[in-house]
């Protein structure tokens, strides 16, 4: 395959346009040259997932176009129809499914690995405290006590990394099968007396559970909650608002100086007083609501995403030619536009439209 980039693309991530043409790539001048030019686009933050630019994009697209990309076609369906009106087929790499033969292709994985790693460095640089035990001259310093509230990718990253910057680490999910996975990076596994035996879908992600038992939950979590310094908290809802899962009043019962990583900010917080990309004080507790955190780390960032989207790619050229097959599982799962119509039936119930 020939391959056209942007001038530019990889400069801020430490991928010079020299190194790319050393590969074999051609550089383009523009961006819209790069879109006249490719029959394949590849892009991180395709239009409904690029709130500031992705519109700017769609006057490019045309009949015959394929996109992939993250696009958030569960919170922004209408950019959906925009795409399909212009005839481009439309992959969308978050709604991969979770299966064996897909994980090399599982981008969305990938920057929550790196945004669970971000959060625990984001914890220990802005705790008025150090995260390990030390003896010192001037006596011994107790660890500071992390929370990571969800144990999915970015939850086990940020218990992962905060251990190994010495912190004692437990960890939350109202999925059961979650609790293995927590012990098994030698943190502890918070149990609340709830009813939780549903709360996992099929394709392993939370779902999304009642707002009694959202209740229930933040009555069980406030005292655990006052026994830590640093909450983590990454519990997310695949094309849903993030559950709200600590109260101001919760906040104002955790010790003065204790601090809130919320990086489920951008879909509007697991904390009631989270603001996305901003830094909140309530009685002497901060919460931060870091959001695009694997853009803070973008060379390896890069580097994962690359690999992930090559491999999907890969798995559809067939003698040289991209081959669709709607009956693939994968094919299918990430597939939102195709023909000049919207195909995935979530997407398309969302919109209203017959399934």
């Amino acid at each position: 395959m020939e391959v056209l980039i942007q001038s530019g693309a990889g400069e801020f991530s430490g991928f010079p346009d020299a190194e790319y043409a050393a590969k074999g790539c051609r550089v383009a001048k523009s961006r819209q040259e790069v879109f006249e030019g490719a029959d394949i686009i590849l892009q991180v933050r395709a239009p409904g997932a690029n709130p500031d630019l992705g519109r700017a994009d769609l006057p490019f697209l045309r009949r015959g176009h394929v996109l992939i990309g993250f696009g958030e076609p569960l919170t922004s369906a209408h950019i959906a129809e925009d795409l399909a009106r212009r005839g481009v087929t439309f992959f969308a790499v978050e709604l991969m499914p979770r299966i064996t033969r897909a994980q090399s292709m599982d981008a969305l994985s990938s920057m929550a690995t790196v945004a669970g790693y971000k959060a625990a460095l984001i914890a220990a640089n802005h705790l008025p405290r150090m995260f390990p035990m030390l003896m010192t001259a001037a006596g011994t310093i107790a660890p500071a006590r992390v929370l990571v509230i969800g144990a999915g990718v970015a939850g086990l990253q940020a218990i992962a990394t905060a251990r190994r910057l010495g912190a004692v680490v437990c960890g939350y999910d109202i999925r059961p099968a979650a609790k293995e996975q927590v012990e098994s990076l030698g943190a502890r596994f918070v149990v609340l007396d709830l009813e939780s035996s549903d709360a996992e879908d099929k394709g392993g992600y939370a779902k999304a559970m009642g707002e009694e038992f959202y209740r229930r939950q933040r009555e069980l979590m406030a005292a655990v909650l006052a026994e830590n310094n640093v909450v983590i908290t990454t519990a997310a809802v695949p094309g849903k608002k993030a559950p709200v899962l600590i109260t101001r009043d919760m906040v104002r019962r955790m010790q003065p100086g204790s601090l809130i990583v919320d990086i489920a900010a951008d879909r509007g917080g697991n904390c009631e007083l989270t603001r996305p990309g901003e830094e909140v004080e309530e009685a002497g507790v901060r919460i931060l609501g870091p959001v695009n955190l694997p853009s803070t780390v973008p060379y390896h960032a890069s580097q994962m995403y690359a690999r992930n989207i090559a491999a999907f790619l890969g798995y559809m050229i067939r003698d040289g030619r991209l081959a669709i097959d709607p009956d693939d599982e994968i094919v299918r799962e990430t597939m939102v536009t195709h023909a000049g119509a919207v195909v995935h039936p979530r997407v398309r119930e969302l919109l209203g439209v017959d399934v």
